[in-house]
């Protein structure tokens, strides 16, 4: 029998209350290129054996993360994670983690919680962390409007070098909540002059480092500059294991810290789930989205955990709310804090070193590519190559040979043709010496 919710009566009636004339009228934000026009080319009915055949026919045209040399990343990189997370994760103490609804029974999960803040803390050289968020894209949205909060202004500097997917969620977000945008062009190799677009209507400055090229930055001078006008400053990190070997965003300055978290803990994942850091100052803690764990102590004198500080709607009146964010990634969070419970500061450290020596291996070969410019001053784990050519007809030639070498700025920058030519590889710890000399062949071999 066909499972029918609602009849055509029942949809008239939901329309009308709603104040609609059609289903179509639903979608009308939803821009028409991002729109399916009729089904799916798929089968009407399969039986289930059918269907794994068929999805796992297509799965197998891909080229898997493990299976080949491997420099994807602009903002999703591979790493080595321990066997030990996903042990650990599935323990019936932690299988459902998830929102902790009845705080006071969910001792376990609160206190990893409070550790995993402890850690973001740490990492960033902030002063207090969140219980997590959705992913970075969405806490650097978050942190914008946050600074929006404290300053009482409605108008935010997005850094060219910030990464494209967290300008476009913070333009999603703009267009909605009401605040303004200044986001000036990508500039691949050079200085912005950040500083000139703020002034006194602006609520921040949001910046990048390692910035979407892959480059290392000093936002000290420029921190100074926008407290000296009101405003914060707002630092993205995507790599948060980059935090193991350069200088934490809170020592330069930052007002606020948005971050993504996959790199510990969480396997690489095209469209996630992935896991938002967000930090900030002390003096900010009351203007924060999401929730925070705090530590306590109950009427025996124990130790113990506690929501505190819950802002958003579930738990309070909803004009009070600071944020509409939902819940937390929990689960995420628990593998971050576990991996690098794992690892210690001198694991971390080490790993950290790990990541930079291979994409200095990396740089060092590939310069010697006819045709290949390294863009990159200073980098980390991820850099930028200038290439003769087109470099999306490239990196499929390459993935041709069994090599994905990399992004194409193209991919994320599709008109701006300008940064055609250019292409983000990053090298982690997974990277061999076979794995670059192997890329390195294949540049020669496409460019020649």
């Amino acid at each position: 029998m066909r499972y029918l919710p609602l009849t055509e009566a029942d949809r008239g009636a939901m329309l009308e209350a709603i104040g609609v004339a059609s289903v179509d009228a639903l979608f009308a934000e939803v821009p028409p290129a991002a729109r399916l026009d009729g089904l799916l080319d798929l089968p009407r009915a399969q039986g289930e054996i059918e269907v794994e055949r068929a999805i796992g026919g297509m799965a197998a045209r891909n080229v898997a993360a493990g299976s080949a040399p491997f420099f994807v990343g602009a903002g999703a990189y591979r790493h080595h994670v321990p066997a030990a997370v996903d042990h650990l994760i599935q323990r019936g103490e932690f299988l459902t983690s998830y929102t902790p609804y009845q705080p006071e029974v969910s001792q376990g999960t609160l206190q990893y919680l409070f550790e995993f803040q402890t850690q973001v803390a740490l990492l960033t050289g902030m002063e207090v962390a969140n219980a997590s968020l959705y992913d970075g894209a969405t806490a650097c949205a978050e942190a914008v409007m946050m600074a929006n909060r404290v300053t009482g202004r409605k108008r935010a500097v997005l850094a060219g070098a910030l990464h494209p997917h967290y300008r476009e969620v913070c333009a999603t977000y703009a267009r909605f909540v009401g605040f303004e945008l200044a986001t000036p062009g990508p500039m691949p190799g050079e200085d912005e002059d950040l500083a000139r677009l703020v002034d006194d209507g602006t609520s921040c400055v949001v910046v990048q480092s390692p910035d979407f090229w892959g480059e290392l930055r000093d936002w000290s001078a420029l921190a100074r500059m926008c407290h000296d006008k009101g405003a914060l400053l707002v630092v993205v990190v995507t790599e948060i294991l980059s935090l193991g070997l350069v200088r934490p965003p809170g020592e330069m300055g930052a007002d606020i810290v948005a971050a993504e978290g996959q790199s510990l803990g969480n396997a690489l994942n095209f469209g996630g789930p992935y896991l938002g850091l967000f930090a900030s100052r002390d003096k900010f803690v009351r203007h924060m989205p999401g929730r925070l764990v705090g530590e306590t102590v109950d009427a025996e004198g124990r130790r113990g955990w506690a929501l505190t500080l819950s802002t958003r709607e579930q738990h309070i009146r909803r004009e009070r709310a600071t944020s509409n964010i939902c819940t937390n990634s929990g689960l995420c969070a628990l593998a971050f804090t576990i991996h690098l419970a794992l690892l210690g500061e001198a694991g971390l450290v080490r790993l950290a070193r790990l990541n930079h020596a291979a994409a200095v291996r990396l740089a060092e070969r590939v310069e010697r590519v006819h045709g290949v410019r390294l863009v990159n001053r200073t980098f980390f784990n991820e850099l930028a190559l200038r290439l003769p050519c087109p470099a999306a007809a490239v990196v499929e030639a390459l993935a041709a040979r069994g090599v994905l070498a990399g992004v194409p700025v193209s991919r994320l920058y599709p008109d701006r043709p300008e940064l055609a030519d250019l292409l983000l590889v990053a090298a982690t710890e997974t990277v061999t010496e076979g794995d670059i000399d192997r890329l390195a062949a294949g540049l020669a071999e496409a460019l020649s």
